[in-house]
């Protein structure tokens, strides 16, 4: 988990959403990704889906059995989705996703006993850990907001003093 959380890092330093996850199969690490949906113009560039990516290339396979994918977010179904198809053996991960997450926290996808491949799943894993480095990505992304928008205000006040013009919300003089 600690390697994910690194590749984590990764995607933060991008300025995306600071999601990793690291394949393994036994104590051979396989391949780690970190979500890049924004600078990729992807919707399909989460963490998972690039591990998964790298690792079938890894491989020279699109199914990865025997592996184990950790990842500091609880997948949404459609990770989940790719992490079946490929046969992943195990999940394991950090912070529960109650907006997306399909390992129990909005759906269970592993759980549906009609799907033909079953994977283990274990959550909760450095869950602190991970989901604090969420939420300082978060409160990070707000404070910035508010700062941008508090100099656009300023900057337009400014420019109104200069030029005399009354704004939209203020009386002619």
């Amino acid at each position: 988990m600690r390697l994910a959380q690194a590749a984590a890092e990764e995607a933060r330093a991008a300025g995306e959403v600071p999601v990793g996850a690291v394949l393994v199969r036994g104590d051979e690490v396989i391949a780690s990704g970190f979500n890049h949906p924004i600078g990729a113009h992807d919707p399909s560039a989460h963490a998972e889906m690039a591990a998964l990516r790298a690792g079938a290339h890894a491989l020279g396979n699109y199914r990865l059995p025997g592996c184990e994918l950790y990842v500091t977010l609880e997948p949404c179904l459609m990770c989940a989705g790719a992490i079946m198809h490929a046969r992943i053996a195990r999940v394991v991960f950090g912070a529960h996703d109650p907006k997306t997450g399909a390992c129990g926290s909005v759906v269970d996808a592993f759980a549906n006993e009609q799907l033909n491949h079953h994977t283990s799943v274990s959550g909760g894993v450095l869950a602190d850990e991970c989901g604090e480095a969420l939420r300082a990505f978060f409160a990070d992304r707000r404070r910035a907001s508010r700062e941008a928008r508090r100099a656009a205000r300023a900057q337009a006040e400014q420019a109104q003093g200069e030029t005399g013009v009354a704004g939209p919300n203020e009386p002619a003089s």
